[in-house]
């Protein structure tokens, strides 16, 4: 009974603790960004002297943040559709067909999670020099580099993702439908991606959320108007001073709608990724 008690005692420590560890910063984030920057500069203070929206105004006008938004939403969403799309064919043709080189390429795609992506900043870089020298088609400094970088990063764990949530879907399904006459296709688009949605839609918010948040590709690939929110923020801080205050404000406004977005998908998140890593 006692070490019971003492078990509970630590159990409650250690859940405060934890708690206050991931509140606090939120709290502090919220309360600079209504504070005057008067109240951020020279010292901090828990609770503002004055409570003011200015700075949700002067974020729009300090750094061009609409065009980084843009750049951000443009990028964080092709890159998860592209992405999704070639998961889905990919990880069918792997869950319901035999093919030479099948299990090579399984472990392949797999053996990319295990590098850091640093490693792979220069090579890709130097690889997409080369290739606007030799073709024109330019991939540093624009978006296009940019998703095709993404897209390499989220792409392998998509697919392995989805196989495993497609090896869970009966392949009678599939045998129903081809003895009613359906293509591979057909079966593929009416009967296994309705059965596999909340493992698809898993999938997109892992590849718009990498996507949304990444920035260290994002600084050395992008160009003043093809920076997205994540290198974007830094502009707030300057040679002269650091608007921590359109900072803070910025950072919740541009994290809103991810937190929303993910509380709404959260119930299919918590679906796909528990059935595709039990299978």
């Amino acid at each position: 009974m006692h070490e019971s008690r003492v078990f509970k005692a630590v159990r409650v420590v250690g859940l405060t603790g934890l708690l206050l560890f991931t509140l606090v910063p939120i709290y502090v984030m919220i309360s600079t960004a209504f504070k005057p920057l008067s109240d951020v500069q020279n010292y901090f203070t828990w609770f503002p002297t004055t409570i003011t929206v200015r700075p949700f105004i002067d974020i729009w006008t300090t750094v061009p943040l609409a065009r980084y938004f843009s750049n951000s939403v443009i990028v964080s969403l092709t890159s998860s559709v592209i992405s999704v799309t070639l998961a889905v064919l990919a990880a069918y043709a792997i869950s319901r067909y035999t093919f030479r080189g099948r299990q090579l390429f399984r472990m392949t795609v797999l053996s990319t999670q295990m590098f850091p992506g640093i490693l792979f900043l220069l090579p890709l870089y130097l690889i997409y020099v080369n290739i606007g020298q030799l073709t024109g088609i330019r991939l540093t400094g624009n978006l296009l580099g940019l998703i095709i970088t993404y897209l390499t990063f989220t792409l392998p764990f998509s697919i392995w993702m989805l196989v495993g949530y497609f090896n869970s879907i009966p392949r009678g399904l599939d045998e129903a439908a081809t003895v009613d006459g359906a293509s591979p296709i057909r079966t593929l688009v009416s009967i296994i991606v309705p059965a596999a949605k909340p493992g698809i839609v898993a999938v997109g918010i892992y590849s718009f959320m990498t996507s949304w948040s990444e920035s260290l590709f994002a600084s050395v690939l992008t160009d003043d108007n093809s920076k997205t929110l994540a290198v974007g923020l830094s502009e707030y801080s300057t040679q002269v001073s650091v608007y921590w205050n359109q900072t803070m404000a910025a950072s919740l406004v541009v994290s809103v709608p991810v937190v929303v977005a993910f509380l709404l998908m959260q119930r299919y998140l918590v679906q796909g990724l528990t059935a595709g890593a039990v299978k």
